[in-house]
């Protein structure tokens, strides 16, 4: 029996990092046993849903499907037409990869581009502004898979995608179109693969977790395990629903 959806946000949720947040594991196979649709949604797009189906199962021990699993590269994606191909990437390997196995072609010469993509990039540097720079000169478009501005690890909060797209933005005078959450691309693909009954949605970050579950009227579940502490440094019109110490109590609210 279907009991409904639960959308997961990944870093600050499940794990941190490479490190699992304690209970996490538990709390996925009790619920999938239980009769939820799970689905994995996260704005990183260093890696292809397949891998991290497999980052899933090493850090937290729940054999994770790619196909429950919606990166914002693939949001990015589905914003692709004809006119925007092939795309000059900034950002990793696995999001080229997410972007070719959605039948996007992918270039490494800029001038040969019809649109930017941008990601997280963990060797970013002034090259490769100047290549962005360059691809864009024929006036294509310029897409960021997120604009998160950080990211939790275990050893804190590091810089996340938003400031390699900040970076291109200034150089360029442009400003990206976001497919990540909270923004529309990636809400579209989410909806098309849930299944019936109610949704909920359980991250760590008001401004991209809680404002999709807003602009969706799904419920919202605030965990405290990755950027945010407490329930008082959630804007008002973003206020959560429910507010767990961690992803481990969701179990006990939903069953």
């Amino acid at each position: 029996m279907e009991r409904g959806n639960i959308i997961f946000d990944l870093d600050g949720v499940l794990y941190l990092a490479g490190r699992p947040v304690d209970g996490a594991g538990a709390a996925l196979e009790r619920l999938s046993g239980e009769g939820f649709g799970m689905l994995f949604a996260t704005n990183a797009a260093m890696r292809a849903p397949p891998e991290v189906a497999e980052h899933i199962a090493a850090c937290c021990g729940y054999p994770a499907r790619a196909d429950q699993v919606i990166t914002s590269g693939m949001a990015a994606a589905s914003m692709l037409g004809a006119d925007d191909r092939p795309v000059f990437v900034v950002g990793e390997a696995g999001l080229a990869t997410t972007l070719e196995g959605m039948g996007i072609p992918v270039t490494r010469v800029p001038e040969q581009a019809g649109s930017v993509v941008i990601g997280l990039s963990w060797s970013f540097d002034y090259e490769m502004v100047r290549s962005a720079m360059r691809a864009l000169e024929r006036g294509g478009r310029l897409i960021a898979t997120n604009s998160d501005a950080t990211y939790p690890t275990p050893e804190g909060v590091w810089p996340g995608a938003g400031v390699v797209v900040a970076a291109v933005e200034t150089a360029t005078g442009r400003l990206a179109e976001v497919a990540g959450k909270p923004h529309e691309p990636m809400r579209a693909v989410i909806r098309r693969c849930l299944g019936p009954g109610p949704t909920w949605v359980v991250g760590d970050r008001p401004e991209t977790d809680l404002a999709m579950a807003a602009h969706e009227g799904w419920t919202s579940v605030l965990v405290l395990t990755g950027i945010t502490a407490g329930a008082a440094e959630v804007p008002r019109e973003l206020a959560p629903d429910h507010v767990l110490v961690s992803v481990a109590e969701l179990p006990d609210l939903l069953l």
